[in-house]
C-alpha cells in the first residue's frame, strides 16, 4: 500500500481529475480527493493524492512540492494521521447544544 500524501493551495479551478493527471507522471495514483465545503460544494482548497509505492509518494513530494497547478504553487507533503474527535460533531459555540 501506498503513501497518502496532503496537497495543500490547491486551485479552485482545478478538479479530480486534474489532481490525478498532474500526479500520475510519478507513478501511479491510487486515488484522489480534493476537500469541499459540506454546505456550498465549493473546493477547500486542499485535497489528498494516494500514491502506489512509498518510492512513488516520495518522487511526488520531490516534484510537486512548489510545482504550479493553474497558477499557484503547490504544497505537498506526507498527510499526517487525522487526530480524533471528542466532541460528537457539536461545534463550539454552534446551535448543538444540550
Amino acid at each position: 500500500m501506498g503513501k497518502k500524501l496532503y496537497v495543500g493551495n490547491i486551485p479552485f479551478s482545478a478538479t479530480e481529475d486534474s489532481l490525478r493527471d498532474a500526479f500520475s507522471s510519478f507513478g501511479v495514483v491510487e486515488s484522489s480527493r480534493i476537500i469541499t465545503d459540506r454546505d456550498t460544494g465549493r473546493s477547500k482548497g486542499f485535497g489528498f493524492i494516494e500514491m502506489g509505492t512509498d518510492e512513488e509518494a516520495e518522487t511526488a513530494i520531490q516534484n510537486m512540492n512548489g510545482a504550479e497547478l493553474d497558477g499557484r504553487p503547490l504544497k505537498v507533503n506526507e498527510a499526517k494521521p487525522q487526530a480524533p474527535r471528542n466532541d460528537n460533531g457539536r461545534r463550539p459555540g454552534g446551535r448543538n447544544r444540550y
